[in-house]
């Protein structure tokens, strides 16, 4: 039980720190293209990266990915954070209207930025945490 109240209580951090950013984003840069979304997506991925050289063996951390810091940090903050839903919807509303390009970009400019991301934060976090 203990195990799913970090979840939870992750995952509520995680919803807010997502309506925030995406927020700030589009009222920053506008709603034309999806950028609040590729923000999360792609900061999402950056951490994940991090707390994966961070909190996986070998170095003593959660083999597997079981301890309590993944389940409350990787599988709740950043599993609600982080929102393949949105980006699902936002790049079907582009196709359906008229606007193919902008979906294609949206959806390679998420697969570069996310795995770019996530190596990098991986990468980072190994040279931090001696991985």
């Amino acid at each position: 039980m203990a195990q799913v109240l970090l979840v939870a209580l992750g995952g509520a951090v995680g919803a807010c720190a997502r309506f925030w950013l995406s927020g700030v984003v589009a009222r920053r840069v506008g709603e034309t293209f999806p950028w609040g979304t590729l923000a999360v997506n792609a900061s999402g991925a950056l951490a994940v990266g991090f707390l994966a050289a961070l909190l996986l063996a070998p170095h003593g951390g959660a083999a597997g990915g079981r301890g309590t810091p993944w389940l409350a940090l990787v599988v709740g903050v950043l599993g609600s954070y982080t929102t393949v839903s949105s980006f699902s919807l936002q790049t079907l509303a582009l196709l359906r209207g008229g606007e193919g390009g902008r979906a294609v970009l949206n959806v390679l400019a998420t697969l570069v930025l996310c795995l770019g991301a996530a190596v990098a934060g991986l990468s980072g976090g190994a040279r931090l945490f001696g991985g």
